[in-house]
């Protein structure tokens, strides 16, 4: 919405200036229109004081729009996906000889921006760790093992026993299962720290909820979600 004043003064650069201290903006700021001019007096108002109104309106400013470019994901060759394949071999052979766990499998499968590695066995809860903790440490060590001798950055995606699956669906119930609670008592509720990943599964599942909103608070490791209503 334009804002405009009218300012007086025995002159137009009196009244001009007046309005500038007003406004508290420099002269390249306004549009400026003369309402009364002290050349256009008439005879009958010669002993009358003088006074010049003009009418001063703050220009628009104009914020240039920054194109936000989508960030172009990095495709792998066909040979740089077989070298990271062969890392990952390599280092799991060995890696799954010092388990306890005999009856380990696992796959690598090949994609454009990495791999994606799978693996199987019972009670391999030791291999994920509380909340995934030792899940997500073994994929970035599976990710800068893949990567060797890769210019390009090799994402490797790392699951046990389908544990990211499961718990994306925890998650989503968690969510609507406090969302709902907010809604009742109309409090908020802080969730315990989570993993960036995890943390985006709350926001995304409630982000439709025209009544809660979702907000993230704190320093990782610590990082956690607030669920609270909308204002």
């Amino acid at each position: 919405m334009e804002k405009s004043i009218i300012s007086e003064g025995k002159t137009t650069n009196e009244a001009i200036e007046k309005g500038l201290k007003e406004l508290k903006v420099s002269k390249d700021k306004v549009e400026i229109k003369v309402l009364e001019n002290e050349e256009k007096r008439s005879f009958f108002s010669i002993l009358a004081p003088r006074v010049v109104k003009v009418e001063l309106t703050l220009k628009e400013e104009k914020t240039p729009k920054k194109e936000i470019k989508p960030k172009k994901e990095i495709e792998l060759t066909a040979e740089e996906q077989e070298i990271a394949s062969q890392n990952a071999e390599k280092f799991l052979k060995d890696f799954v000889k010092s388990l306890p766990t005999k009856d380990l499998k696992y796959t690598i499968q090949k994609t454009l921006a990495g791999l994606n590695i799978n693996l199987n066995s019972e009670n391999l809860g030791y291999l994920i760790g509380y909340r995934g903790e030792t899940l997500y440490a073994l994929q970035n060590i599976l990710t800068a093992i893949a990567g060797k001798g890769i210019n390009n950055k090799v994402r490797v995606i790392l699951d046990i026993e389908g544990y990211k699956n499961k718990r994306v669906k925890t998650l989503e119930d968690l969510a609507l299962k406090v969302a709902k609670t907010v809604m009742k008592t109309k409090k908020s509720v802080k969730l315990e720290p989570m993993q960036a990943y995890e943390r985006k599964i709350i926001h995304s599942k409630l982000q439709e909820n025209d009544k809660i909103e979702t907000t993230s608070i704190g320093e990782e490791p610590h990082r956690r979600v607030v669920i609270s209503l909308k204002k």
